[in-house]
């Protein structure tokens, strides 16, 4: 895992500009190795997204190689377009079942109000899976301009069964668990930003960091950074546990950051407004935490009090 983790990290710093092909075809995208993947299981794409996320890379794994890639897993026929994301030819975003889509058996109608960026549009609904081209994409000028969000809309638009949709849900959990990866990578570096300024920045003749306040502060970071990297590389069999933690973990670093960075935290040209700016806008991604926390209540805790 430190071999891969290293090779990501320094693909990452010297090309931060890559395109999503340029990636996929030097690193890989964990489809099935029959199709050109690299066969990648979940402690690895978890170490992938780490990554990512640590860099703020506008990259759009999380959607074509997490979502779409698990979406087509359940088709009945992926082969064509696994070989595609996995060759890096396409783009994919994935679209969960919603109020307002309604499918006929040819036309797909309705308004996806907020989407991942991704060439190819699969969608779930009325208990499929379909591929379907949108009647216009809306973009939005959004706070976090790494990851880019867009309107679809569909007014009668072609679209074909892909295969079944019951396991939409599964799709999503892969999605949540790459996120909290990608929340865990982000975390921990607003931790190192915070530390390496805390050395630097001088006040009453010594650094900052020698200060007991600022001590107990990345102190408390530290633990909640590791707690998050140990909930993101178990997210796998967790998860919502792993979603309302990394993205609570998240929001506190990237806040806490600034706040030892004082003034200069809070400019344009310094990169942690960045990082705050993903952390927020992450936590409205695929489940708040308050929405992951009453889905671990009704997962774990209602059926025990019921059965007593």
């Amino acid at each position: 895992m430190d071999l891969l983790r290293d090779t990501v990290r320094s693909y990452l710093a010297a090309r931060p500009g890559a395109s999503w092909r340029s990636f996929a075809q030097e690193l890989g995208v964990p489809a099935p190795e029959r199709y050109g993947g690299a066969g990648f299981g979940p402690a690895e794409s978890a170490v992938i997204s780490m990554e990512l996320g640590r860099a703020l890379s506008p990259l759009p794994y999380l959607q074509t190689a997490v979502l779409a890639v698990e979406a087509l897993a359940g088709a009945d026929d992926p082969g064509r377009l696994l070989t595609e994301l996995a060759e890096g030819e396409r783009t994919a975003t994935v679209v969960f079942p919603q109020d307002g889509l309604t499918y006929d058996g040819k036309r797909l109608n309705g308004r996806v109000p907020y989407a991942l960026e991704g060439e190819l549009v699969l969608v779930y609904t009325a208990d499929l899976l379909l591929e379907a081209e949108p009647s216009a994409r809306l973009p939005y000028d959004t706070m976090d301009a790494s990851r880019p969000l867009t309107e679809l809309v569909f007014d009668g638009a072609p679209a074909r069964i892909l295969g079944p949709g019951q396991k939409w849900e599964r799709v999503r959990d892969r999605g949540i668990a790459a996120l909290a990866a990608e929340q865990a990578g982000g975390a921990r570096r607003c931790l190192e930003m915070a530390v390496e300024y805390a050395k630097v920045r001088r006040q009453f003749g010594q650094p900052i960091g020698s200060f007991q306040a600022i001590k107990h502060k990345l102190a408390d970071l530290l633990v909640l950074v590791e707690s998050a990297h140990s909930a993101a590389m178990g997210a796998h069999e967790d998860p919502a546990l792993a979603g309302s933690y990394c993205t609570e973990a998240y929001l506190t670093a990237s806040r806490e950051n600034i706040q030892v960075h004082g003034g200069i935290g809070i400019t344009w040209e310094h990169d942690a407004h960045r990082y705050l700016k993903r952390a927020t806008s992450d936590a409205q991604l695929l489940g708040t935490p308050y929405e992951h926390r009453r889905r671990l209540a009704a997962e774990q805790f209602l059926p025990r009090a019921a059965h007593a």
